[in-house]
């Protein structure tokens, strides 16, 4: 049996396919291995963003209650195993080697697998094997046509619409609303978080088809702010006060009433869950790479946004976080994906930052130092170049006062590379 690294180079050589939407594939490979999916309950979590938090808060109620629970997301920050857990544990190199094994042996000759749809199977095989009572499931893009849509879920929480993958999903909120409600199931319950009214109504359209129960934020479910960190959920059944995320920011708290929106409506009757889980849960849960403080003095934080809709919450974060001590200084490092809005994202942020450092993540869709100076629209910022993360990093520590926060985003890529060299031993904060 191929090594552990020998086994991510074939899964990562399969990239050269590109992203391929579709359910034939993966219908197939399913089919051929018994379709592992059916064997156990699932929840679906799509929207353009908050979707890998809320579905980590999701997975530590349930495993807070007393269930056994897999959770599937992606990408990762620092290795492939993040994106497959049970009760917490990442799944092991021997269980990827081998689970990859038995998919190319059952795999149909002519049919050419992507990355995400073997990372699917090996995925939901993972589940089957450790015997999960439910598994929360992220959408890896859009929903009609992505590899995790071969799911009959007990519920679906779409989290909001944001623009995101326009090459693949379409260039207007309606189109890319459009692919998302295509997770949307006969009968089961759906969750729809904040977005606009004319966008709403495309799942609501959606869910009245396939005769789904719908329940939105602001109406049947809602977010009621007590102070700065803690919040009451008040749903149908359930008032929940004096709650608390473990994961910051504001967006948390709508990511958690999500969350619990979707537990309350989808899965309570069949998986219950307590007050006290539900505290539990929230107050552990760990999601790293968004808003995450892996250093104090100066206060560096990474955060994975790397949309409009990321932008402005991470706007809000660090508008919070400056204004908190006088004279402090923000260093923003960015790195971003080519195919990204650049302007777009770095004039979001701009008018809070003081030291603005540009690099790039290793990776073919990168955008250069020179292509995201080009999209800097601050006639008096002038930008450092510094290709390499961790060089990049090393440079805004250096130009930091005790007092002052670095901020690395702009592509979970760019986050990952800067943690994982952050836990080498040796370079750390």
């Amino acid at each position: 049996m191929a090594t552990y690294l020998e086994t991510l180079d074939f899964l990562f050589s399969l990239h050269r396919f590109g992203i391929k939407l579709g359910l034939e594939a993966i219908t197939d490979i399913l089919d051929r291995l018994d379709n592992p999916q059916h064997g156990y309950a699932t929840l679906h979590v799509a929207g353009t963003n908050g979707k890998g938090s809320s579905s980590a808060m999701v997975a530590a109620i349930l495993q807070a209650s007393g269930y056994r629970v897999g959770l599937y997301t992606s990408p990762h920050l620092i290795d492939f195993r993040e994106r497959i857990r049970v009760q917490g544990a990442d799944i092991s190199e021997e269980a990827v080697c081998g689970l990859i094994a038995q998919i190319r042996r059952t795999a149909h000759s002519l049919t050419a697998l992507t990355f995400f749809e073997f990372t699917t199977a090996l995925a939901f095989l993972h589940f089957r094997n450790e015997q999960v009572d439910i598994a929360v499931v992220e959408v890896g893009m859009g929903g009609r046509f992505d590899a995790t849509n071969v799911l009959n879920p007990i519920g679906v929480l779409i989290t909001g619409i944001g623009f995101d993958h326009e090459a693949y999903l379409g260039d207007s909120l309606q189109m890319i609303a459009q692919e998302k409600a295509g997770v949307i199931k006969q009968k089961a319950p759906v969750v729809l978080g904040p977005m606009p009214e004319d966008i709403i109504q495309i799942f609501e359209t959606q869910a009245r088809k396939w005769l789904a129960p719908y329940f939105r934020m602001g109406r049947e479910f809602s977010l009621l702010e007590t102070s700065a960190t803690t919040f009451t959920y008040q749903g149908l059944r359930w008032t929940i006060p004096e709650l608390q995320t473990n994961l910051l920011g504001r967006h948390q708290m709508v990511n958690a009433t999500n969350a619990l929106a979707v537990l309350e409506t989808g899965v309570d009757d069949i998986f219950p869950v307590s007050q006290t889980a539900i505290r539990i849960g929230l107050q552990g849960v760990k999601w790293r790479g968004r808003l995450e403080v892996v250093n104090r003095n100066p206060l560096l934080i990474v955060d994975g946004a790397h949309n409009l809709a990321g932008a402005h919450v991470l706007f809000d974060f660090l508008h919070s976080q400056i204004h908190d001590g006088a004279g402090r200084k923000l260093i923003l490092v960015v790195g971003m994906m080519r195919d990204k809005n650049l302007q777009g994202f770095l004039r979001v942020l701009l008018p809070l930052v003081d030291h603005l450092i540009l690099t790039q993540p290793r990776m073919e869709r990168a955008a250069s130092v020179d292509e995201l100076k080009h999209a800097v629209d601050r006639e008096d910022m002038v930008p450092c170049l510094l290709a390499d993360s961790w060089e990049a990093v090393c440079q805004a520590k250096e130009m930091a006062n005790p007092s002052d926060v670095i901020c690395v985003t702009g592509s979970l890529f760019l986050v990952g590379e800067v943690l994982n060299r952050l836990t080498q031993p040796g370079l750390g904060t």
